[in-house]
């Protein structure tokens, strides 16, 4: 029996790493980097990065890259050179668009071109995973595993961990207890725990739903904002007040409560979106300018804790067919939408026009 951590605890470890400003040692092909995030890279770090043989360069994702108006070379990112005289500052203000249209100028941004970017993908999916900006400091190694050892980081083998990163995380139930809701009467909250160490989703399931009928479910993504503040800028809270009070009104059904606030980017990043939002940008374009896709979020968690529960087909309160397509991809049968239009107000008209046309909602 080993000790050591297995693959899944290793990523967790890494993404914990990341988060604090510890690098991050990937291989892959002959090949070694050293990976730091961006946003939470210390100075001192940076320049001793720089200060090594290898070259140092600062990937992007290709919605970043678009935004700063930098050459795509390699598909969906970037690998941006750092100019002789780059800082931590100049790091930060590629990474960020906060102050994109205060201080525009930022380039012109040289980037990489030739050579292989698998590692500097898999930096970026790690930084992804952590919730942080998608952007990584990258610096060339001669011996990563010796690196590695002689400054006690994480080593990862690229190529073994990018499935892990593209698959969802195994669930498990952790624990479950009656809780009698305002909204919905008698129910029970299950809590389902990832294998890898990430956040953990929860099931309210209420009265007692057969197994062998197709069960009202609503897929419901975290939003403190909404959910917890009331906040007026989307329609989050009423929807999730509003599927538990027809469930309740019906008897039975499960509202899937999954931990991917700001559309799976995480609330600091939702926040920026947020400010982003304030200079005039809609939706999507925040989320492109800060370097994510329109949507990041997964909801193969939400076919597996409904196949867990002994689910095999539902009725789901949606607006959004991506939903719809993608439970039916995992085997679970989608015997009717049902319609949540509800919570629309002065404050998020805007946004959810942008739904509607950008993201296909069916409002």
């Amino acid at each position: 029996m080993s000790f050591a951590p297995d693959l899944p605890e290793l990523l967790a470890r890494a993404r914990a790493d990341l988060r604090m400003g510890v690098g991050v040692v990937l291989t892959g092909a002959g090949a070694s980097v050293l990976v730091m995030a961006a946003e939470t890279l210390a100075a001192a770090r940076l320049e001793a990065a720089r200060a090594m043989p290898g070259e140092t360069v600062l990937a992007i994702t290709a919605r970043r890259a678009a935004t700063l108006k930098a050459r795509v070379y390699d598909g969906d990112l970037a690998r941006v050179h750092l100019p002789g005289d780059a800082d931590l500052r100049w790091v930060r203000a590629v990474a960020d668009p906060a102050d994109d249209l205060t201080h525009p100028m930022k380039g012109p941004l040289q980037t990489a071109r030739g050579g292989g970017a698998e590692l500097h993908r898999a930096a970026l999916d790690l930084v992804k995973t952590a919730h942080l900006l998608p952007a990584a400091v990258v610096t060339e190694l001669d011996d990563g595993p010796a690196f590695a050892r002689a400054h006690r980081l994480t080593l990862l083998p690229a190529a073994l961990a990018a499935p892990l990163l593209a698959a969802a995380s195994p669930l498990a139930p952790v624990a479950q207890a009656r809780v009698p809701v305002e909204a919905a009467g008698a129910g029970r909250l299950h809590v389902f725990r990832p294998a890898d160490g990430g956040e953990e989703h929860y099931a309210f399931e209420v009265g007692q739903p057969r197994r062998d009928a197709p069960v009202l479910a609503r897929l419901h993504s975290a939003c403190f904002t909404g959910d917890v503040l009331g906040s007026l800028k989307c329609d989050c809270g009423p929807q999730l007040r509003g599927a538990l009070a027809q469930m309740g009104a019906e008897g039975t059904g499960v509202l899937l409560y999954l931990n991917q606030e700001g559309r799976g980017i995480g609330l600091a990043n939702k926040l920026r979106a947020y400010s982003l939002q304030d200079q005039g940008f809609d939706t999507v374009e925040a989320n492109h300018r800060l370097g994510f896709e329109d949507d990041e979020r997964d909801f193969r968690i939400g076919s597996d804790i409904l196949r867990r529960m002994g689910f095999s087909e539902v009725r789901l309160m949606t607006n959004n067919p991506a939903k719809i397509r993608m439970m039916e991809e995992q085997g679970l049968r989608v015997v009717e939408r049902v319609p949540l239009k509800i919570g629309r107000t002065a404050e998020n008209a805007g946004y959810l026009a942008t739904k509607a046309a950008k993201s296909g909602h069916l409002l």
